[in-house]
């Protein structure tokens, strides 16, 4: 099972940010559920892996409640981050936020595999802000700033099954 969690402050956003991340699991047949993050209780951490998926450019409200992704800090199950999500992985690791404003897509050169993914990709990005790389692994965090559910949905699909 597949843990899901929305950080979208408004629920248009939920429509452009979590629900093509649901249609990927869906079509392949990979068991989840979705909760906005305030809402997460102990019981939900124990599924199998978990999704922190992004939202838009002026939805930052996650950042100023960065307590509810404390359990980040002992978590031992694989965690994918994306776009907003990388952001929230990178500061419970101790990173810092910074500006970095990129919107559409870009050709980028995964130079280390990365869920099975290599070499040049072009990606989709949608952000104002950055604290990790474009793509990230760290122990059990997985972590991209562009959003492979427009782009590069594959690379969903290979961390579910990891």
């Amino acid at each position: 099972m597949i843990l899901l969690i929305n950080i979208c402050n408004e629920k248009l956003h939920e429509l452009e940010f979590v629900k093509p991340i649901e249609d990927i699991l869906n079509k392949n047949n990979i068991e989840f559920k979705t909760k906005h993050y305030s809402k997460i209780i102990k019981n939900d951490l124990k599924s199998d892996k978990i999704i922190i998926c992004g939202t838009s450019l002026k939805d930052n409200d996650f950042l100023k409640n960065l307590k509810y992704f404390e359990w980040l800090r002992n978590f031992n199950k694989s965690v994918l981050g994306i776009c907003g999500g990388s952001h929230i992985i990178g500061l419970i690791l101790g990173n810092k936020l910074k500006k970095k404003k990129e919107i559409g897509l870009k050709e980028i050169n995964i130079k280390k595999e990365f869920l099975e993914i290599k070499g040049k990709r072009k990606v989709y990005h949608l952000h104002n802000l950055q604290v990790l790389p474009e793509t990230f692994n760290h122990q059990n965090f997985y972590a991209t700033l562009f959003h492979p559910e427009v782009r590069n949905k594959k690379l969903i699909v290979n961390f579910c099954n990891l």
